[in-house]
């Protein structure tokens, strides 16, 4: 039974949600100004020249975007879906925003059965992270143009096309939708439904009184929602039938009670061989030295053997990095190699984590590819930290480039990567009591587990430690 202070903490976290869902003029405007500051951003740094080497953050646009975008909006809002749940996808993101609005106003087509293919968001953020390397993305405004905008403008189209002021776009295709569902499972923030109070409410009205019905845009079953992964946080609900209020709740409930009905094959995916496989690679290439050693080996070989064309740098700007005056230009060699190295990154990692793992579900009882998968959520929190840590070094590239020095950012990478093993050791330990009952069978599982942190760790420690990588 709750206590006091937490009745009285929920009471004022539902007030807010509350005043959400009265302001929800507001908000529409906030999100349309996040649309004109998102396309000033994308579009007029890509039309300018590139920056003199005098220029800094404060006095040059194209800096200032890329400091916004992938300093300080790109790794932050991995850290919101943390703390706040879904909240930058139902108020502040602009491909949400425009893909509802176009929707509105479009054909209202039925969603048709391939777009809801659960492999989408797999496979749309192994495409996008593979392909925003290879035309250095962090580095180009055009090239952030043709990412970003593409996936805008597909988004827009979506829209048109599909639904009727639905966010068709955000619930099935989005490339980050996958990783942010994941991310706001473990946040302390949600919309929580009581179905007691919602079947009390088609009684306790008042002879005649109709109940407004609420627009779901990104298409979450209300009635029978019972978690954050598909919830934009946006506030519309909140207060329907009085059985919808935003509250607190333990950041470990979603993960460990639904957990094991929720998982399924692609996420188990997405989680050992995506965030903890391809992003990982994509982290590595650029600075791994068995990368290096191996591009110069093989450009030996090839002119040894007189087969020049791979060492061209003739590639199309938008299928490899090709900036002459940036002096940034891939070979088709290193383009090739990099995309290799990524998805080999991504075979070893993920793979070396699903064998440890699925060792784990099997000593807990007979095989249940679901007790894998339940057991794989409890790796988010290290992996999400992961991302926000390779994410993260993109910003302090820039700041170290305006000599801005963060002398303890090795420090603060150490404790965010201890909470975050000990948050997943923790989720872990209590997804395996829900399993067995027995402690000699709940200790074998729990080392397997450790297992897999210890695989996962290992990506960092190379990275920041042993390689001593980007502003390590």
């Amino acid at each position: 039974m709750a206590d006091g202070n937490t009745v009285v903490r929920d009471s004022r976290v539902a007030r807010f949600g509350h005043l959400m869902q009265r302001n929800g003029k507001a908000i529409r405007t906030i999100q349309w100004i996040a649309v004109l500051v998102y396309g000033t951003l994308i579009i007029t740094p890509a039309m300018m020249p590139l920056p003199a080497a005098t220029a800094h953050v404060w006095n040059n646009l194209t800096i200032f975007a890329k400091f916004l975008f992938w300093g300080l909006w790109w790794p932050f809002v991995l850290l919101s879906m943390v703390l706040l749940g879904r909240t930058w996808c139902g108020v502040l993101c602009p491909e949400g925003t425009l893909s509802e609005f176009a929707s509105k106003h479009g054909r209202g087509w039925a969603i048709p059965r391939w777009m809801r293919w659960e492999g989408s968001p797999f496979f749309a953020f192994a495409a996008t992270a593979i392909y925003g390397q290879m035309l250095s993305v962090h580095d180009s405004s055009k090239a952030a143009l043709l990412v970003l905008g593409g996936s805008t403008c597909s988004a827009v189209l979506i829209g048109y096309l599909y639904g009727r002021e639905k966010r068709v776009w955000c619930r099935y295709l989005c490339p980050v939708k996958g990783v942010f569902s994941l991310l706001a499972r473990i946040a302390p923030l949600h919309y929580r439904v009581d179905e007691a109070a919602w079947r009390e409410s088609y009684s306790a009205g008042k002879p005649g009184q109709s109940v407004i019905p609420i627009n779901c845009a990104p298409l979450v079953p209300l009635r029978h929602k019972k978690g954050n992964a598909e919830c934009h946080m946006c506030a519309r609900c909140s207060g329907h039938r009085n059985a919808m209020k935003l509250s607190w709740r333990s950041p470990s409930s979603e993960v460990v009670v639904h957990g094991e009905q929720q998982a399924n094959g692609w996420e188990t995916g997405l989680i050992l061989y995506g965030l903890l496989g391809i992003a990982i690679g994509a982290f590595h290439w650029s600075v791994s030295p068995w990368f290096i050693e191996l591009q110069e080996t093989l450009t030996g070989w090839l002119i040894a053997h007189n087969v020049l064309w791979p060492l061209r740098t003739n590639a199309p700007w938008y299928l490899l990095a090709h900036y002459p005056d940036g002096n940034n230009m891939f070979s088709w060699l290193h383009g090739g190699l990099g995309i290799a190295y990524i998805i080999g990154t991504a075979l070893v990692y993920g793979t070396s984590l699903l064998a440890v793992l699925a060792l784990g579900a099997r000593m807990l009882g007979p095989w249940r590819a679901s007790r894998l998968h339940h057991l794989a959520q409890a790796l988010i929190p290290l992996a999400g930290t992961g991302m926000f840590l390779g994410s993260s070094v993109a910003t302090l590239t820039i700041l170290y480039a305006e000599r801005i020095e963060v002398p303890w950012v090795g420090h603060v990478r150490l404790l965010m990567l201890i909470l975050a093993n000990l948050w997943s050791a923790w989720l872990a330990v209590r997804v395996v009591r829900r399993h067995s009952a027995k402690p000699l069978i709940q200790t074998s599982a729990f080392l397997c587990f450790t297992a897999a942190l210890a695989i996962a760790d290992s990506a960092w420690w190379l990275l920041f430690w042993h390689w001593k990588g980007p502003v390590g």
